[in-house]
């Protein structure tokens, strides 16, 4: 296999901010995989969240080049276990040679993946589409602009939660999706928020409290009625069972969980469990975005919109109607280089 890749940036439509910070654009690598003809393509996404950066990722990349250059694409489950044996960080880097890996295995078949994986492409749910956190005026604007979305999803865990509320429900009553990114640092002033917020037309909520404080995570899930979804809590399937008494679901994203075959896994586990799953992405083309929204046939909930938030997206793959994701029926990922 030759495996190729390319560091690229990607500009954002809006200044995009969250509870821990802010940023214009983002950094992704697009891996390219070719065998006999068939190229696979993958894309990494790496989050300073979880220790990475665009340098990291591009050496675990050059690290997994002799993996990939001696191995046999279509024994791709001890492939994936190999490259975790690599080293145990750099999930981002993982999602994107998984992905290309999965995308080639399927493109060599001739079927679509969700197909691959037995999968009904109608089942797509509907995808929410994500206000960061921005001026009153911007978040209106922002909202108004999203007016194709049945579903939104807000960026809370600030001084000005109640501000963002009012700036979007001043001109929509659309249910939301509220993402506090563990910026809730206390458990009763998480409770007093929440309990608030059941009142403003929410359906879920993401990780109101910092990653590790999950006997606070517990407390506050008994005094609460709306789902409670771990994010920042969960990246694999090995983290899960700790979860299942603080939160109701957990939200896979493939650049946590180092990719499809781990995203598999940890579907798996969560419905073992009785939680509830959404499938997520962070600032990704539609290449990446596309690999998830296989998936989302699976998933209770969906929030693939990453690909939304760019200027110049670089690939076409997955669409949304009303709201509702679209597979595409082609080969692979269902995702395909502009040029």
């Amino acid at each position: 296999m030759k495996l190729t890749y390319e560091l690229i940036r990607l500009e954002l439509r809006h200044t995009w901010t969250i509870a821990r910070g802010s940023s214009d654009y983002k950094e992704n690598v697009i891996i390219r995989l070719e065998r006999d003809g068939v190229v696979g393509y993958g894309e990494a996404a790496p989050n300073s969240r979880y220790g990475e950066t665009p340098e990291s990722t591009l050496a675990f990349i050059e690290q997994a080049i002799p993996l990939f250059a001696k191995a046999d694409p279509w024994h791709f489950v001890e492939l994936e276990r190999a490259m975790g044996e690599l080293q145990p960080a750099q999930n981002a880097a993982k999602a994107g040679l998984d992905m290309a890996l999965m995308d080639w295995v399927t493109k060599s078949l001739g079927l679509p993946l969700y197909r691959y994986l037995g999968l009904d492409p109608a089942k797509a749910p509907l995808t929410t589409f994500t206000i960061g956190i921005d001026t009153p005026e911007v978040i209106a604007a922002k909202v108004k602009e999203a007016a194709p979305y049945p579903r939104l999803k807000i960026k809370l865990g600030s001084d000005r939660d109640e501000e963002i509320v009012a700036a979007v429900r001043s001109v929509s009553d659309k249910p939301l999706l509220v993402d506090a990114n563990e910026g809730w640092r206390e458990k009763h002033e998480a409770l007093e928020r929440i309990r608030w917020l059941e009142g403003q037309g929410i359906f879920a909520i993401e990780q109101p409290m910092p990653a590790d404080q999950l006997d606070d995570m517990a407390w506050l899930r008994e005094r609460v009625k709306v789902p409670l979804f771990a994010d920042e809590s969960v990246r694999t399937a090995a983290d899960i069972p700790r979860l299942a008494q603080a939160f109701d679901g957990i939200n896979i994203k493939l650049m946590k969980a180092g990719g499809l075959q781990e995203a598999l896994r940890m579907i798996g586990m969560a419905r073992a469990l009785g939680l509830q799953v959404m499938l997520g992405c962070m600032v990704e083309t539609s290449l990446a975005v596309s690999a998830a929204a296989a998936l989302s046939p699976l998933a209770d909930l969906a929030d693939l919109d990453g690909n939304l938030l760019i200027k110049d997206d670089p690939f076409t793959g997955v669409t949304v109607d009303q709201g509702r994701l679209v597979l595409s029926g082609d080969p692979g990922l269902g995702a395909q280089p502009r040029n």
